[in-house]
């Protein structure tokens, strides 16, 4: 007779309150995040997407446009390899790299002990990569002003209802591989519509690394939000 407990999952315990503790604990850490990123004026963004959207392309893209005009240095995480971080660095953007060993998404943790191996003096968008998933980074605060999804043609326009907490908790959605739409049975106006079924309050446009679709506004959205960090509106409280 087999021993179904043999197949269990190894690390596999089971705890009610466990995945509770745990974001409680990284909400924690997500708040000093972002209390060091307002002090020095950082803009930080965690970008998200399932695995192969394209995120890394958009920044080496991003890199190419962007880099003489401000500071960026890039977080990247994966389960292993640093061949993102290498593809970044390649156009001139400092990358650093984050193994996660086989976790499925990046922790504030994490964040924080490679914050410690970087000099962010002077930088102006602090960016994570992170892993390619769509369901657990969705539940990982990792301290940033925005969280950006990309949406691959590829994916199918679904997935903003199959996945809602990641758009949910996202302030901009972007449409990655617009060149191939002519090819595929993807609907922006659907994915966009699902989205903000989800999410009233995302922005949503289409953008292609290959062909440049999208990508100057994309690096007009960067760059406000990078401008509005450094220069806060001042509140009635403070007046």
């Amino acid at each position: 007779m087999v021993n179904k407990s043999n197949k269990v999952a190894r690390g596999t315990v089971t705890c009610d309150n466990s995945t509770l503790n745990l974001l409680k604990a990284n909400d924690f850490v997500a708040e000093a995040i972002r209390k060091k990123m307002a002090e020095a004026g950082i803009l930080l963004l965690n970008i998200t997407s399932s695995a192969g959207s394209g995120k890394t392309t958009l920044l080496q893209e991003t890199g190419r446009r962007l880099k003489d005009k401000l500071n960026i240095k890039i977080l990247v995480g994966d389960l292993e390899t640093e061949r993102d971080a290498d593809r970044l660095r390649e156009v001139g953007i400092e990358a650093l790299q984050i193994v996660t060993g086989g976790i499925c998404h990046l922790e504030g943790q994490m964040i924080v002990q490679a914050m410690e191996q970087m000099d962010l003096e002077g930088v102006d968008v602090l960016i994570i990569e992170n892993v390619g998933n769509l369901v657990c980074p969705a539940s990982f605060d990792l301290g940033e002003d925005y969280r950006v999804t990309l949406l691959a043609s590829t994916e199918g326009d679904d997935k903003p209802k199959k996945y809602p907490r990641m758009f949910f908790t996202s302030d901009l959605m972007l449409v990655s591989k617009s060149d191939l739409l002519p090819y595929l049975p993807f609907s922006v106006e659907a994915a966009i519509k699902d989205a903000r079924d989800v999410n009233p309050d995302i922005e949503a446009f289409p953008v292609s690394s290959i062909t440049g679709e999208g990508i100057d506004r994309w690096c007009d959205w960067l760059e406000k939000r990078c401008m509005d960090k450094k220069s806060p509106v001042t509140s009635p409280d403070n007046l």
